[in-house]
């Protein structure tokens, strides 16, 4: 049922606020605050007025019966989840990371274990509130006259506006989840295998390669009862776990958040894997939204880069979910354990649930199934490469076997390369009818040159 209320009213109040605070301030270039973004790259200094929706951040409905979540746009999937599975559904993509906002997995690219069943993050919203850079606010469905905007905001990476608010659908869930982690020794097996558990009745399929001849499929099924409940929030650490035991039972929101904890397995550069300081740093401070603060906070002060220098060891960040169609998944695998080899690695499998709706700066083959690595962190030697050799690699790569990558970090694409993936007729039609004025940068100058 419905728990609408003062919630709405509370919204329309605070959006006119921000429209009459953007209208107040005239022209020029807008940005979002600083500290409301989770892009893992830094833009360029800029005298760009600042959007301040830090305030649009609560859940105004779970209507389980009519199976939706209508939420505000800076609403974390920690608090939406909470607040969906209460009343028995979760959204049908639930990115694994707390601080994540829905808004932002909407701009972005939000993925799950779920995705093989209910699509991308955008595959599952049915309404989108936008703020535009003007303080025009548009509501945008797939059939209304801001239809246009709808499909083309998916990947627009707040180039073309804000969202405000996201009603998206959920889907039953129950108190377990269970899990099988079934061991592959050879790629081409692997992803065989993975496509045949996506075309079973389950509810979860992930995966894990640790190196090149051991990777883990994670199997998970809701159930009603569990024999037992293991906890990942403290002490034990989730992906360690997988290549121990082969079956696990959690509590569903304990498996959603399975990733948190340690921000997959990357928690390993602030050492919290260390059993003495994870006990020290204490349960409270293991998740992402730390992690992500000290990740701003060695921003800022270029902390690492200083030690790197010191000790004469040349390091390029590599962190990317690139997509590739799931017959290009073992000849990619092969090139990135070559040339790449960071390990571990994140699968996971995604297809479109409604070939019917294509979303024009997401063109994937939406009739076909598709597997995301995600990979995060730093190839490191002493060895100068040019600036973004590695990434470099990855893009060109990509481009050879017909494959994407999210936009959300680091990108080298020539300015011809990157409008060769996406639609740039589309996007500029867009961006004339929906920011005139040029406030807000778009899609390339943002991703690519970080401005």
């Amino acid at each position: 049922m419905s728990t609408a209320g003062k919630g709405m009213e509370t919204h329309k109040a605070n959006v006119a606020a921000l429209v009459g605070q953007l209208r107040a301030g005239g022209g020029g270039s807008l940005r979002l605050r600083k500290d409301t973004s989770n892009l893992f790259r830094d833009r360029a200094p800029h005298t760009a007025g600042r959007i301040d929706v830090r305030r649009l951040n609560r859940v105004l409905d779970v209507d389980s019966a009519a199976g939706v979540v209508d939420a505000e746009g800076m609403t974390s999937y920690g608090t939406l989840a909470a607040a969906t599975f209460a009343k028995g559904v979760l959204p049908g993509a639930v990115p694994q990371l707390k601080a994540i906002t829905i808004g932002g997995a909407v701009s972005g690219l939000g993925i799950e274990a779920s995705s093989f069943k209910f699509g991308l993050v955008h595959d599952t919203v049915e309404e989108l509130e936008v703020l535009l850079a003007g303080g025009d606010v548009v509501t945008c469905t797939p059939t209304n006259a801001h239809s246009d905007l709808f499909f083309g905001f998916p990947n627009s990476y707040g180039t073309l506006g804000y969202a405000l608010r996201v009603k998206a659908r959920v889907f039953p869930a129950k108190p377990y989840v269970a899990l099988t982690h079934v061991r592959h020794r050879e790629p081409r097996a692997f992803f065989l295998d993975l496509a045949r558990w996506c075309a079973d009745p389950v509810d979860f399929v992930d995966g894990v390669v640790f190196a090149p001849d051991e990777m883990y499929l994670s199997i998970g099924r809701f159930v009603d009862e569990a024999p037992y409940a293991s906890d990942y929030t403290f002490m034990n650490i989730y992906y360690r776990s997988i290549r121990e035991r082969e079956q696990d039972c959690l509590k569903t929101l304990d498996y959603i958040w399975r990733w948190d904890t340690d921000w997959f397995w990357c928690s390993s550069v602030f050492l919290v894997q260390n059993p003495t300081v994870r006990r020290l740093v204490g349960r409270r401070r293991l998740n992402s939204d730390t992690y992500m603060k000290l990740l701003r906070l060695n921003r800022r002060w270029r902390l690492s880069n200083k030690l790197d220098r010191l000790t004469g060891i040349h390091a390029e960040q590599v962190i990317q979910d690139v997509d590739l169609p799931i017959d290009r998944a073992p000849d990619f695998l092969d090139f990135f354990q070559r040339e790449i080899r960071i390990k571990p690695v994140w699968i996971c499998p995604f297809r479109a649930p409604d070939p019917a709706r294509p979303y024009s700066l997401w063109p994937i083959d939406r009739n076909a199934l598709y597997v995301n690595f995600g990979f995060w962190s730093e190839v490191r030697g002493r060895t100068v490469h040019p600036r973004g050799h590695f990434n470099r690699l990855i893009e060109r790569k990509l481009a050879g076997l017909g494959g994407l990558k999210s936009l959300y970090s680091d990108s080298f694409y020539e300015p011809d390369e990157f409008w060769t993936v996406f639609d740039r007729p589309t996007y500029d039609r867009l961006k004339v009818k929906y920011d005139p004025q040029g406030r807000l940068s778009d899609l390339y100058r943002k991703c690519v040159l970080r401005e």
